[in-house]
Formats: C-alpha cells, structure tokens, sequence
C-alpha cells in the first residue's frame, strides 16, 4: 500500500491537470510556448500516473476498473464487483 503522501500528491497533480487543461489547449493552439513555459509543471497530462484508488499501487492498474489486478482479485472473490465471475468450465 502507497503513502498517504504519493496518494494525496497524485490527487492534487489531477487537479491540477484538470484546472490548466482549457488554458493549456488555448496556448498550444496559438504555438505560444513561452506561456506554456510559465504554467505549472505539475498540470501537465503526462505527469498523471495511474493508481490504484484504494491502495495507490502503481504497477498492475487495470483501467475499466481503476484498481490493481491484486484489489481486483480481492474484490472480485469476494463478489463486490458486478457482472464479474471466477471462470469455470
């Protein structure tokens, strides 16, 4: 399980992205590189990492569900995940 921390950064960097994300596309559109330069680096798309929402673990995150493979694992098992079921044939 990820540091409060690294989850608590992540969330602000989203945000972030999320606040800059229309003056972003203004700039780039109008090439003013300069402008893009006095952004914060931290609003920036490409700074996202994928987590976990419940754990913050940063390998194994299967996007339909916005958990790891190992919460996924747990919640499926347990059936707290709808419409999904252990294979069996």
């Amino acid at each position: 399980m990820a540091r409060e921390a690294v989850k608590a950064r992540e969330r602000k960097r989203e945000k972030l992205v999320a606040r800059y994300a229309e003056k972003r596309a203004a700039l780039k559109e109008a090439g003013d590189w300069e402008g893009l330069d006095k952004l914060p680096r931290n609003s920036s798309k490409v700074r996202l990492h994928n987590r976990c929402k419940l754990t913050g673990r940063p390998k194994g995150y299967m996007r339909r569900f916005g958990i790891s493979r190992v919460t996924f694992r747990e919640m499926a098992s347990d059936g707290k995940i709808p419409g999904v079921t252990k294979a069996s044939w």
